[in-house]
C-alpha cells in the first residue's frame, strides 16, 4: 500500500513549522511535501520545472492550501487544479488565516472540499491537525484516476 502524502502549500515558515509540529503532536506521521508558493504547487502537481522528474503516479492524498501566496494565489491554484482532469478530484482543504467572507465564498465556488481558519491557539491547532489527518487520511474515500 502506498503511503498517503500531504501537500502543504504554505509560504510562511512559522505557519509551516507550526503545522508540521501540530501533525507530529497529533500523531499524523504521513509524509508532508511542502511547497512555498502557488507556482511551485502547480509544478509539483503537474511534474514540471523543478519537479519534471517526479513520479506522477504518486499524487497527494490531500492538499492543504493557503490562500495568500506569492506568484499565484491559493484561489488561482485551486482554479488550475479543478480545471485539470488529473487533479480535479484531489481533496483540497483551504487552511488560512483569512477572515474575509469573500475568500470563503470563492474557495467553495472554485471547488475546495473544506475551508478551515488557522487557530492562533496552538492546542486548538493541534486538535484541528489531528481531525484533518483522521478524516482526510483515514476515513475519506478518495477517487483514484
Amino acid at each position: 500500500m502506498t503511503r498517503k502524502i500531504i501537500l502543504l502549500v504554505e509560504d510562511n515558515p512559522d505557519d509551516e513549522e507550526l503545522t508540521l509540529m501540530a501533525f507530529e503532536q497529533g500523531g499524523i506521521d504521513n509524509q508532508v511535501v511542502v511547497v512555498r508558493d502557488g507556482a511551485e504547487a502547480l509544478e509539483y502537481l503537474f511534474g514540471i520545472g523543478t519537479y519534471a522528474e517526479r513520479d506522477l503516479t504518486i499524487m497527494p492524498t490531500v492538499i492543504l492550501l493557503d490562500l495568500k501566496l506569492p506568484k499565484l494565489s491559493g484561489l488561482e491554484v485551486l482554479q488550475h487544479l479543478r480545471a485539470n482532469e488529473r487533479t480535479r478530484y484531489i481533496p483540497v482543504v483551504v487552511l488560512t488565516t483569512s477572515k474575509e467572507e469573500q475568500d470563503l465564498i470563492n474557495s467553495y465556488r472554485l471547488g475546495c472540499n473544506s475551508y478551515i481558519r488557522k487557530s492562533v491557539n496552538f492546542a486548538e491547532f493541534v486538535d484541528v491537525a489531528k481531525q484533518l489527518g483522521l478524516y482526510w487520511l483515514r476515513l475519506n474515500e478518495p477517487v483514484s484516476i
